[in-house]
């Protein structure tokens, strides 16, 4: 390990529970100035499922999706259908510079390191140089500038949330119809940034304390009509 190198953490979880998946990001958010180091976080969904960008409407999204449960993200953005996506998510501690980064540039890196990633495994992907939004609201009809394209087709998107405590990410990657896999990119995805930010990756392991946390959330926010419904 070279003496410029960085300790990143990596959680690759089993399939969770919707609900469970919005509340892990949120407590990782929570830990990430006392964790110290970026945590990349790789999952997936024990049942189709959507979310949507803390300040939609949900009244306007129940009758656009039919997936259920409808969960309210603490990231912005748009909805997102989670029934065949690669989920990712990133959490960025206060010290390091990526928190620096203004919310466009930040967009922007996050969204490179994908593209490149798939470039990685023989995916032609690129950046959006421009917005191209279909449908307001929804995240995968039409495009945002930064957004991931594949033959004009979006194929990634992200949203993001900063606090005094970190960075969230929380990214959705619709995968394209060519012969990739899901373990192929992700190894691609770290490989890159061992590579290019001289990161090294050691594996993160959940404690009980965590997990109870993830549970009061479960319990107080994401399980909840009450929250889900608010706006």
């Amino acid at each position: 390990m070279s003496a410029g190198a960085e300790r990143w953490l990596l959680w690759n979880c089993a399939p969770t529970a919707p609900a469970e998946n919005m509340a892990a990001d949120e407590v990782l958010l929570e830990c990430a100035a006392a964790l110290g180091s970026p945590v990349l976080r790789f999952y997936s969904w024990t049942v189709p499922a959507a979310t949507f960008g803390y300040f939609q409407h949900y009244a306007d999204l129940e009758a656009v999706t039919p997936l259920r449960p409808l969960i309210r993200r603490t990231t912005g953005g748009g909805l997102v259908p989670h029934d065949a996506d690669w989920t990712v998510s990133l959490t960025i501690p206060p010290t390091h510079p990526w928190y620096q980064l203004s919310a466009v540039a930040s967009y922007q890196r996050f969204h490179q390191w994908v593209a490149d990633a798939f470039g990685e495994v023989g995916v032609a992907a690129e950046l959006s140089p421009c917005c191209r939004k279909e449908v307001p609201g929804q995240c995968f009809v039409g495009a945002e500038k930064f957004d991931v394209l594949w033959h004009g087709r979006k194929i990634a998107g992200a949203a993001q949330r900063r606090n005094r405590l970190g960075l969230l990410i929380q990214g959705s990657i619709q995968p394209p119809p060519v012969k990739v896999t899901r373990a192929a990119w992700e190894q691609a995805f770290c490989a890159l940034a061992a590579r290019q930010w001289d990161v090294v990756w050691l594996r993160f392991e959940s404690d009980a304390e965590l997990r109870e946390q993830v549970q009061r959330l479960v319990r107080e926010k994401y399980g909840c009509d009450e929250y889900n419904r608010r706006r």
